[in-house]
């Protein structure tokens, strides 16, 4: 109740993204219990399972009507720490470790450049949401890092390829690629190359048949082979950054897209 009488309405928060929202946080953080014991293949799955989380959580706020500016918040720190200190740790314990300080300087920059992707995404979102892109991002998302570093580390785990841990320290692309690709995640982060978002596909309208079974033969081959085609899915999409910058600089030139401030926005 305020000083003049009148009671203040209570402050409510909506319960369904916001547990899912949880369930993605408590599989980062299991990500990290299970890389500190060594158990890699479960920390990426769990980094997985976070990522199905974090992509309902947002679809069922919209969809319910349960945005809100604390769960904007929450998912964002939630985020942080699946997608940015999770994966960090776990490939570090995997097989940045022989790489000493080279390997830990690789987890803490893929760390900071994910805090400062989020940073810039959010900052962006509140002070010039009519100018934000719905088709691309500004520099790679932090949970597609995220899974390209665990599709990578399953894909290897599956060939039975240990990087690094070898007498003499590493000698092969093997060794490095880890370490190679985390500096590589990490400067496309905070990149301003645009990423295709897909958040302009919309599942629920009519499609040709062949695109259903396109989708099954997809999940079936998923079942089959995860590693694989978790790996292959996250090349092509790190790859794809060459059409998508190139399709929205196309756009941007026939007037149908607007170039954020960059300057403008981090200053606010």
């Amino acid at each position: 109740m305020s000083a003049n009488g009148e009671q203040r309405p209570r402050k409510r928060v909506y319960i369904l993204p916001n547990l899912l929202t949880t369930g993605g946080l408590f599989f980062g953080f299991y990500a990290i219990m299970a890389a500190f014991d060594g158990h890699w293949e479960k920390g990426a799955l769990a980094i997985v399972v976070a990522g199905i989380f974090d992509a309902l959580d947002g679809r069922v706020a919209r969809a319910t009507g349960g945005v809100s500016a604390f769960g904007k918040e929450y998912d964002s720190l939630a985020d942080f720490l699946s997608f940015g200190i999770a994966p960090a740790i776990l490939i570090h314990q995997w097989a940045l470790g022989p790489f000493k300080r080279l390997g830990m300087a690789a987890a803490f920059l893929f760390t900071v450049c994910g805090a400062l992707r989020l940073a810039r995404f959010n900052v962006q979102h509140y002070v010039q949401d009519e100018r934000i892109s719905k088709r691309y991002f500004q520099g790679l998302p932090i949970p597609a890092a995220a899974g390209v570093a665990v599709a990578t580390l399953l894909f290897f785990l599956d060939l039975g390829l240990q990087p690094g841990h070898h007498p003499g320290g590493p000698r092969g692309l093997i060794d490095w690629w880890p370490l190679i690709l985390m500096y590589i995640l990490a400067i496309l982060m905070v990149s301003t190359l645009r990423f295709r978002s897909l958040k302009d596909m919309t599942w629920h309208r009519q499609r040709p048949f062949l695109f259903l079974v396109l989708v099954v033969l997809f999940i079936s081959v998923l079942t089959v082979e995860m590693a694989g085609t978790l790996f292959l899915v996250g090349m092509v999409y790190l790859f794809s950054v060459f059409h998508s910058h190139r399709e929205y600089r196309q756009l941007l030139a026939e007037g149908k897209e607007v170039e954020q401030d960059e300057v403008e926005d981090l200053t606010v």
